[in-house]
């Protein structure tokens, strides 16, 4: 089998530079390397966020809660770029709005099975232009949630969530618990 850019991850230094490639399929495991990734919460006209539970089926964190969508940006992709096209591939859903929001979140985590996700994420924000149309193997339920309830689900039951959503929503809390500059 032929290995294509589409098969791969970028792989990153321990100062989250570009050290190379490897294919998608062989990076996840029990010796995950640090490479990029990028996460994206949804919202919806009405400010509603957009959560997934993960299919059963997936490699790791089989039927946890999640943010709307994660995924690796191809060598040589735009992070914006890779962030639409994923929108699509998961949700069959098209982006509108987006704006980078944690630049440079970086987490490791192992689950149950041993299995280790090792990324840096940055998280993105985008709005959603039109109705969800999950893939199956990607996706096992949808919802969308007010933002606040979803905090509150994440402090009440962490254990239901992706452990990257769990630390991604505490950032995201800090943020907009610092002030705004006067004249902003």
């Amino acid at each position: 089998m032929v290995m294509t850019v589409e098969d791969h991850v970028v792989l990153l230094d321990d100062e989250g530079r570009a050290s190379g490639a490897a294919p998608r399929a062989e990076v996840h495991g029990r010796h995950t390397p640090l490479h990029l990734a990028f996460s994206c919460y949804v919202l919806d006209d009405d400010g509603r966020v957009l959560v997934t539970r993960r299919a059963p089926t997936k490699r790791t964190w089989p039927g946890v809660w999640t943010n709307a969508f994660c995924g690796h940006p191809r060598p040589g992709e735009a992070p914006a770029d890779a962030v639409r096209r994923r929108g699509r591939e998961e949700l069959g859903l098209e982006l509108v709005e987006l704006t980078l929001v944690l630049p440079s979140f970086r987490y490791r985590a192992v689950d149950d099975s041993g299995m280790v996700e090792h990324e840096e994420c940055p998280v993105w924000f985008a709005r959603a232009a039109g109705p969800v149309a999950a893939d199956p193997d990607e996706v096992a339920q949808i919802q969308w949630v007010d933002a606040e309830d979803l905090g509150r689900a994440v402090t009440a039951a962490p254990w239901a969530f992706s452990p990257w959503l769990v630390a991604q929503v505490a950032c995201l809390a800090e943020l907009d618990e610092r002030p705004t500059a006067v004249g902003a």
